[in-house]
């Protein structure tokens, strides 16, 4: 068959439709059209506009070294809970902080909060170092660029034999070395629009008594719900705490570094009955821990008494399954997670993994889900 000029130009321009060619010279098939299908139903997810009012919750890990060391960067103990609606994150209705180590005003940073005002309120387990580290730090800058006053929730003052456990003291003299060396007079030189008591005349601190039984110490009121904390006093040194957050998302436990209140040589378990009694029906329990591998006949040299004033990582997922916890979080890591050597004391068979610790809780039966891991390691629920 002979074809003129014409009908060759209409039979490749019919083939081109048919088999279209990129800008690389390769063959694209076609596809032919599909019929509409019909509307889907909304999503369950937070696209549908009615689920971005529901209320949530998160919790993040601020900080898990366990103890005052220092190792890869970590910041020291902290949990941050947030709760408020789908849509705004969980976090438009209340951002509260507990325990404020080392670093934790840089991890909030990473988080997209600030000191001056994106915190409702500073809740401490104790006074160790290691937990209120940062405590200045964060007031300071609150105080530097003019936020306002927050809410320090914490034990009374507690006697120990000769001595004074005060959070109270504490927070009055966050900023008294600033004021000897003269700095905060420099400062409100610089702008007297500053407080002129200097950072800790921004903390407002709510001082409760540690009892045997669960107490309400702070409450807020949000247009989705209450948020209601609660209390009980803990073993570990004098006026030591844990927490109980409550809000129309769920529940979320924060037990400090909790122990038994027996003796090592009578206790039926490391875990406090206090911290089982607060955490009972929680959605999540977030547990300092020790690894067995730190036990004083490990080999690891670690002394009997810091050993026997922690909560082992068996014992602790024993005691969330009586207490019918859904989650575990681990912080506070004794040792912390691929550490060959805590602080000075060498692990005889190397480091502990995450999987290891996650091994450890189940295997004191726990039937929950076991959350192992470093700084800003998070969970949302529901």
């Amino acid at each position: 068959m002979i074809l003129n000029f014409k009908s060759a130009f209409l039979l490749a321009a019919l083939l081109v439709c048919k088999n279209k060619v990129d800008a690389r010279g390769r063959t694209l098939k076609s596809h032919k059209s599909k019929s509409p299908k019909s509307p889907k139903s909304p999503p369950k997810g937070p696209e549908n506009e009615q689920d971005l009012q529901l209320p949530c919750m998160k919790v993040v890990l601020t900080g898990t070294m366990g103890g005052p060391g220092i190792f890869d960067g970590l910041a020291g103990s902290g949990t941050l809970v947030t709760f408020g609606t789908e849509g705004s994150g969980c976090s438009d209705g209340a951002r509260l902080q507990f325990d404020i180590g080392r670093g934790t005003t840089i991890r909030l940073s990473q988080l997209g909060l600030q000191p001056t005002s994106d915190i409702d309120a500073i809740f401490l387990t104790h006074i160790h170092s290691d937990h209120v580290d940062d405590l200045s730090n964060f007031m300071q800058y609150k105080w530097h660029f003019f936020g306002p006053p927050i809410d320090i929730v914490c034990s009374e003052d507690t006697i120990v034999g000769d001595r004074v456990m005060s959070c109270t003291n504490l927070v009055a003299n966050i900023d008294a070395a600033f004021k000897a060396s003269g700095e905060i007079d420099q400062r409100l030189a610089e702008n007297g629009n500053r407080n002129p008591g200097g950072p800790s005349a921004l903390a407002n601190v709510n001082a409760f008594p540690l009892i045997e039984e669960i107490s309400t110490v702070w409450q807020k009121s949000t247009d989705i719900g209450e948020v209601t904390v609660e209390a009980i006093r803990i073993n570990h040194v004098g006026g030591s705490a844990a927490y109980r957050v409550t809000t129309p998302a769920g529940s979320v436990v924060i037990s400090g570094d909790a122990a038994n209140d027996a003796s090592a040589d009578t206790r039926p378990h490391s875990t406090s009955d206090n911290v089982e009694m607060l955490a009972r029906g929680s959605d999540v329990l977030v547990h300092a821990a020790i690894h067995p591998v730190m036990r004083p006949d490990g080999g690891s040299g670690f002394p009997p008494l810091f050993y026997n004033r922690q909560s082992t990582a068996p014992d602790i997922g024993s005691m969330a399954e009586r207490a019918g916890v859904s989650n575990v979080m681990l912080s506070h890591l004794i040792p912390s997670i691929n550490n060959p050597v805590h602080v000075k004391w060498a692990l005889p068979d190397g480091p502990v993994s995450a999987e290891n610790y996650e091994e450890a809780v189940l295997s004191g039966g726990y039937t929950g889900i076991v959350h192992v891991g470093g700084d800003l390691t998070s969970l949302k629920i529901p």
